[in-house]
């Protein structure tokens, strides 16, 4: 059938067709059309959208996302017909139904999520289907090699290239912005692509906003490595490993993170930008993603074993993940502590001493420091100033300020003190309260709001003591994380009231 395009601005890959003109073709909301532009005969396969007010019968609304390949003008003629199904829709129907999939299935349902050629319906389904059916380890190899196939590479002239990457599930954990540093000051290559917060209050590519540009592509990425030693950005913008991002998306409202998609998603990643050495973070405790040591063991032995499959050396630090990393939750918070460090604060220990650890891994895997001397080398990077004066040069190459102190930085202008309620030790504190907490504050999006803690679990305060400060941008925020914090109660003190009933 023939129809009169009409262009929309939606920023999606799919089609608004008027009801009765969908019956005619045989479609129904969801179904798939084939668009021709008659002019150039290209031809794209869109869903479909439907209604009986908005588009006219005998014309087609085409998405931004369609129309950018077929380059169709406004008022144009173009044809339109049902579209077959893509056959990857069989494949992520065979993983429901528990059957292993081949690489090369898992490979066209890969292509398909990176060409938008799969709704976000059907790419739920396959993310459940993963999820209820756990990956085996040759499904996992797959997965990651189909999504670095589907994106952008990265090939440097020389090795060792080093990367590092923590897991999650742990508020604060600022780390990148002193492991990287550190590793490039010895002379080591880090292409460091990062995410942004999805359910966390500052993703690394967060933090590094507040100092410089992190959206570049992969070429830039491996010209600002070769120029300084390093980089920090955030992977979104690279297209690398761009199926990763999308199924991420999907994943958000069901808080899933499932071992073989987060496997392939970490390793991906570390493959595609050229990485032979990684050092991979798990965090293990009550409040994360990953809840003892058994389990920590058992991920980190994944890991080592598809390293091994990729031809990647990967080593795992198992680190104490009960409690926030550092003091400060929030971009501008945690980038201020981060400074105050390279500059040569000597506190928080608990984040000094997991960076130098990790980035002390790096060094003795690419021979920079003996074996068990690691920490020992990174600890004299920092202290000598020599990881700050390579994080500027970082900085200045992502189009930020070379010069930046740590005193520079403002965060939100909008404060309330949590005082502790009564006398006695610090007895818990919930990292996914807190995280809560920072998040109704602001995090990440107002990137001066979060959480800056007074007293951490095992400290001894006295009526009145302050526990935690919160900070944000906008006083009704700030409200309304107040009202939360009294509902969550994210830090405890021994003997504190944790409640009053009145009634049945």
């Amino acid at each position: 059938m023939k129809f009169i395009a009409k262009i929309l601005d939606i920023a999606s890959r799919g089609v608004l067709l008027n009801r009765a003109d969908a019956r005619s073709i045989g479609v129904l909301d969801g179904d798939r059309v084939q668009i021709i532009n008659p002019k150039n005969r290209t031809a794209v396969a869109a869903f479909v959208d439907t209604t009986s007010t908005i588009a006219r019968q005998g014309t087609i609304g085409i998405y931004q996302k369609t129309n950018f390949r077929l380059n169709i003008e406004d008022g144009a003629e173009v044809d339109v017909r049902e579209a077959e199904r893509p056959a990857s829709l069989d494949f992520i129907k065979k993983k429901m139904d528990g059957t292993k999939l081949s690489k090369e299935e898992t490979f066209a349902v890969v292509k398909d999520i990176v060409s938008d050629d799969i709704s976000p319906a059907e790419l739920t389904a396959f993310i459940t289907a993963t999820y209820i059916n756990s990956l085996d380890m040759d499904e996992i190899e797959h997965l990651t090699r189909a999504m670095v196939q589907t994106g952008d590479q990265i090939t440097f002239a020389s090795r060792p290239i080093v990367d590092k990457h923590s897991i999650g599930g742990v508020p604060g954990n600022k780390i990148t912005l002193l492991v990287v540093p550190m590793i490039a000051a010895s002379g080591l290559k880090i292409p460091k692509t990062s995410s942004r917060a999805i359910t966390g209050a500052g993703g690394t590519a967060d933090l590094m906003e507040v100092l410089a540009f992190v959206e570049f592509s992969a070429n830039e990425v491996q010209e600002m490595t070769d120029k300084v030693g390093a980089a920090i950005v955030w992977g979104g913008a690279t297209n690398i490993a761009p199926a990763d991002d999308k199924i991420i998306i999907q994943e958000y409202p069901f808080k899933i993170d499932a071992w073989g998609q987060m496997l392939a998603s970490v390793m991906a990643k570390k493959f595609a930008v050229g990485a032979n050495l990684v050092v991979i973070d798990i965090p293990v405790g009550q409040h994360t993603k990953v809840p003892n040591l058994q389990e920590g063991r058992k991920l980190a032995r994944d890991f080592i074993e598809l390293g091994e499959r990729l031809d990647m050396k990967v080593e795992c630090a198992l680190t104490y993940g009960d409690i926030p990393v550092g003091h400060s939750i929030g971009p501008k918070l945690e980038v201020i502590e981060a400074l105050r460090v390279l500059e040569g604060a000597t506190e928080p220990n608990s984040f000094i001493q997991k960076s130098v650890s990790l980035a002390g891994i790096a060094l003795e895997m690419s021979g920079k420091a003996p074996r068990g001397s690691g920490a020992a080398v990174a600890q004299d990077l920092l202290t000598k100033g020599k990881a700050l004066q390579k994080f500027l040069q970082i900085i200045e190459s992502q189009g930020g300020d070379p010069k930046i102190k740590s005193s520079d930085i403002v965060p939100g202008e909008h404060q309330f003190v949590v005082n502790a309620p009564a006398s006695g030790y610090v007895i818990e504190m919930n990292n996914k309260s807190l995280i809560s907490l920072a998040r109704t504050a602001g995090a990440p999006q107002d990137r001066g709001a979060g959480i800056q803690l007074h007293a951490k679990k095992g400290k001894l305060v006295k009526t009145g003591d302050p526990l935690f400060t919160l900070f944000a941008e906008r006083s009704w925020r700030l409200q309304k994380a107040i009202e939360e914090g009294r509902r969550l109660m994210p830090v405890v003190v021994e003997g504190m009231l944790l409640d009053r009933v009145t009634e049945i």
